[in-house]
């Protein structure tokens, strides 16, 4: 934001307020998609979790993301805080206390958005959280749901994309690698880091607008 209020020659205060305005044009942007989408209804659903930090790695967010298998339109992204996990964990609580998980409110939201335009019968694929099962059933009690034992990473660095030739939940996969390589806050070696989870939803939005509209167009 900083390098943009440069660039522009403005105040970065500019930049903020266009980041929340653009963000909800975006979601706008989105509901009307969505609204198309709802009449034809989307017959294979990929969903999953990816990672990132707020300000720092002590204190991850949790991104679900939703897509169209077939068209790779992203239908959801929610973010939500998650408590630090493996060596960090013992850390994170001494530095910040203990974190409290919204990951499966984050995930219920993101179901209640895309139930409409997804069809009740559709193929839904995921990895094995022990969380996915659970809300998928609430949602979707009649649906063909498959889960997945997670797949070493193609390259270190790029958890998103598998080595396995035939990785089941490509679509899903792809487009979080996406994410990762479109947004700079979410690369995995930057100086670009969220400060505030909202703007970095804004931002999920902006770039949703534009995956969907532009890259797949």
């Amino acid at each position: 934001m900083r390098r943009s209020a440069i660039i522009l020659g403005v105040h970065r205060t500019t930049i903020d307020r266009k980041l929340v305005y653009l963000g909800q044009k975006s979601r706008q942007m989105h509901a009307d998609l969505l609204l198309k989408i709802g009449t034809q209804k989307v017959e294979r659903l990929q969903f999953d979790d990816l990672i990132t930090t707020e300000h720092t790695k002590l204190k991850p967010l949790s991104i679900s993301v939703a897509v169209d298998a077939r068209s790779r339109v992203i239908l959801g992204a929610f973010v939500s805080q998650i408590p630090a996990f493996g060596h960090l964990a013992s850390l994170s609580r001494q530095k910040y206390g203990k974190r409290k998980s919204y990951h499966k409110e984050s995930m219920m939201k993101l179901f209640e958005k895309i139930t409409p335009v997804v069809s009740p019968y559709a193929e839904i694929k995921s990895d094995e959280h022990r969380i996915y099962k659970e809300v998928v059933r609430e949602f979707f009690p009649n649906a063909d749901y498959k889960q997945y034992k997670g797949e070493k990473a193609m390259i270190a660095g790029l958890g998103e994309l598998k080595k396995n030739g035939r990785d089941p939940l490509f679509a899903i996969n792809h487009t979080c690698a996406m994410l990762r390589a479109n947004i700079n806050r979410l690369f995995r070696r930057t100086w670009c880091t969220t400060k505030k989870p909202k703007r970095l939803e804004d931002h999920l939005a902006i770039y949703i607008a534009f995956h969907n509209s532009v890259l797949l167009s």
